[in-house]
């Protein structure tokens, strides 16, 4: 067993002590530690006949580091307060005397290390368990916080819906309040990716207002919008995004900027043509941007809040689409086709509330405004009408789509 020759230089009495121990033993001379059993990587026994020193107290440090549940023992010679106190720090979990230690002593000694290992496994679980504890209550409390804003409920009644949700799901509360969190935060990041959608086509919809002379207030809205675009792209800059949904977000950005460098002070027919096709450049990448955030969160129900989002974007669409004159063509067909299979879809959705209910039958009222003003689009009061609809329809689905981010049935689906 013994069968290195540094193992001569042990005493004799702790060579016989070794001779019947299954212990994983190591020796030690100057810097190196060389085995001298394999049977049992469970415990191990470091043996030194010098005075511990950096060398051994390092590879020591290794050996704890890497094994943190073996009980590990050291025999070495009689050592000062100061080194005692290194080897607790270290991670050794009983040491003795080498020239004193026979079998006896060596089977005692490594039972007060197992008894010290077991003792510290404990107190490690323990630790775990308290930290796991104090994590998931500053989940669950941010979770109620979010339940209680959006739904208007007591701290109660937003408590006692996560722990039905978390007997439902057999999943731990602070699982379910952390993917509350999650959700939530996902949502507004979808939300904010799809008013980028929405700005694109009010930007173009709003020089076509400009050019058609229609409601001279256009600039200020420009430069709301404008704010709008910064505020939102900074905000999904501050997220955490995976490689697809950061790269999609830096087109995003670079389509703004040129968007933004299209518009001059005077919106002739030239200019409107570069604006329009810059923004339908943001609108591409934005709608990218949407659908990698929608893929990245893992969660079917949050697609409702960009399909409503999407209806915003359409409206402004169409609302440009008319200015420019071109009611009756093709695309602007196709746009208000997709409206209106969307808005089916919403009005037939199953997360739904009597708030969101109320606002769709708002919307389907404004939506038939909105044909009537596109119909007279070629009259100054028709081109009015028109953009104060559009006007009444962005706003409605902006609260459609706010009532969706923080709705309970999304947010917990």
């Amino acid at each position: 067993m013994l069968d290195l020759p540094e193992a001569n230089a042990l005493p004799e009495g702790l060579q016989r002590a070794l001779a019947h121990c299954v212990t994983k033993v190591i020796f030690h001379r100057g810097a190196d530690l060389r085995a001298l059993d394999g049977a049992c990587m469970d415990e191990l026994l470091a043996c030194a006949t010098e005075m511990p020193g950096p060398g051994l107290l390092e590879a020591l440090t290794a050996l704890a580091g890497a094994a943190p549940s073996a009980p590990l023992s050291l025999l070495s010679p009689p050592m000062n307060e100061a080194m005692h106190a290194s080897l607790v720090d270290v991670g050794i979990h009983a040491w003795g005397d080498v020239d004193k230690t026979e079998e006896f002593e060596l089977a005692a000694l490594q039972a007060q290390a197992r008894a010290r290992c077991r003792r510290e496994a404990a107190l490690r679980l323990e630790l775990v368990q308290l930290r796991t504890q104090l994590d998931e209550r500053k989940w669950v409390d941010r979770a109620k916080g979010l339940l209680m804003l959006g739904r208007g409920i007591s701290e109660e009644e937003a408590f006692a819906l996560l722990r039905r949700t978390s007997m439902h799901a057999n999943l731990r509360l602070g699982e379910v309040s952390r993917s509350v969190v999650n959700a939530v935060q996902w949502a507004e990041a979808i939300n904010r990716a799809g008013q980028l959608r929405m700005l694109s086509q009010r930007l173009a919809r709003l020089a076509a207002q400009a050019l058609a002379a229609v409601d001279t207030r256009s600039r200020g809205q420009r430069r709301q919008c404008a704010e709008r675009v910064q505020d939102n792209l900074a905000f999904l800059a501050g997220l955490e995004l995976g490689d697809e949904a950061a790269a999609d977000l830096e087109r995003t950005r670079a389509a703004w900027q040129s968007l933004s460098a299209a518009w001059t002070a005077r919106i002739t027919r030239e200019a409107m043509a570069a604006i329009d096709a810059a923004a339908e450049a943001l609108l591409a990448s934005a709608e990218a941007l949407t659908a990698s955030l929608e893929r990245a969160s893992g969660r079917h129900a949050l697609k409702i809040i960009g399909l409503c989002g999407r209806q915003r974007m359409l409206s402004e669409r169409l609302a440009k689409e008319a200015l420019l004159g071109q009611p009756g063509a093709p695309q602007m067909i196709a746009t208000a086709n997709e409206f209106e299979s969307a808005l089916l879809e919403l009005e037939n959705a199953p997360l739904t509330s009597p708030e969101i209910r109320e606002l769709l039958a708002n919307a389907r009222d404004e939506w038939l405004r909105f044909a009537r003003g596109v119909q007279g689009a070629d009259t100054p009061q028709g081109r009015m009408m028109l953009v104060q609809s559009a006007e009444a329809l962005v706003s409605t689905f902006d609260q459609l789509a706010a009532r969706y981010e923080h709705s309970v049935q999304v947010i917990m689906s």
